[in-house]
């Protein structure tokens, strides 16, 4: 099977390549079962190694190095979250043929958490609140910090030209004004002023796995770093309804200011992923189309 690209810089891929990998870096492998897993994921291709492996692979050159950073930072959560998270095992080289590194993780048993695959939304709230308040909770020595305007954790003030210019390229069933007039309430909160956290920082249906109808693991780390905890509030508005949102909120116990950023992110994500990829993953449109819904909702 051989992948088509979403966009030009992606990079090509395909079965043959990846057995080709396999073969000649963890040749212990080799003989295992080897097939491609659908994803609606923007960053990596995913591939089921036997029974009881997957191999990740970065589509595109800004998503190089994610897997070092699983292998550098997962370890430290080991233990300490109470939903199960990816366990990478080995770092595969770049060749001729494919030049990025890319991982072998040991494969988690699980459906997208879409909201069909939860039997108890405000449960999986509560569950999801947990995860974060656990994840926060662990050291962030040696954590990269966000500053930069687009790393999601940064101030969220940074983003105001770029989100401006997401929100004028929306498709015209959008109401701009009202997207605007939001995105301007958010802003005028203060600034976070605490100690920076660890924040996963794409907490979406595509990165939590369900099983048996509850939340049963968070994956895709490649974006994670430290810093203001509002950034992780977006899945209050990407996933849950107006009462599992209630539910998110009163475990976590935010402040108001916090609680306005949060939505502040999760609108600019929404508005700044429509545009992008409007033409080339209809899933993630989808899901942000419905994330803007319930931002103006409240």
């Amino acid at each position: 099977m051989t992948f088509t690209k979403m966009h030009d810089d992606e990079f090509e891929m395909s079965t043959e390549l990846v057995q080709q990998l396999i073969d000649t870096q963890f040749p212990e492998w080799a003989a295992l079962s080897l097939r491609p897993f659908a994803s609606a994921g923007s960053d990596h291709f995913l591939f089921r190694l036997g029974d009881e492996l997957s191999v990740r692979l970065p589509r595109k050159p800004d998503a190089a190095g994610q897997i070092e950073n699983d292998l550098l930072r997962l370890p430290r959560f080991a233990g300490k979250l109470p939903l199960a998270i990816p366990q990478p095992v080995a770092l595969g080289q770049s060749t001729g043929q494919f030049p990025a590194t890319w991982g072998v993780y040991r494969w988690l048993e699980g459906e997208p958490a879409e909201r069909q695959n939860i039997h108890d939304l405000c449960s999986a709230a509560k569950d999801l609140a947990r995860f974060i308040r656990a994840l926060q909770a662990v050291d962030v020595k040696g954590g990269p910090l966000a500053q930069q305007p687009l790393e999601r954790g940064s101030a969220l003030a940074m983003r105001e030209a770029w989100i401006r210019r997401s929100i004028a390229k929306l498709p015209p069933q959008f109401d701009q004004h009202a997207i605007l007039a939001v995105w301007e309430e958010c802003l005028a909160v203060p600034a976070w002023a605490g100690t920076p956290v660890w924040l996963h920082n794409d907490l979406q249906s595509g990165n939590m796995l369900a099983q048996n109808g509850k939340l049963s693991a968070v994956i895709d780390f490649g974006m994670m770093m430290v810093g203001d905890p509002a950034a992780e509030l977006s899945v209050a508005w990407n996933w849950l309804d107006a009462d599992a949102r209630a539910v998110f909120r009163e475990v976590l116990a935010v402040d108001d200011a916090t609680w306005a950023r949060g939505k502040g992110w999760a609108l600019s994500i929404a508005a700044a992923e429509i545009p992008y990829y409007l033409h080339t993953n209809p899933t993630m449109v989808a899901r942000s189309t419905a994330a803007l819904g319930e931002v103006l909702r409240g």
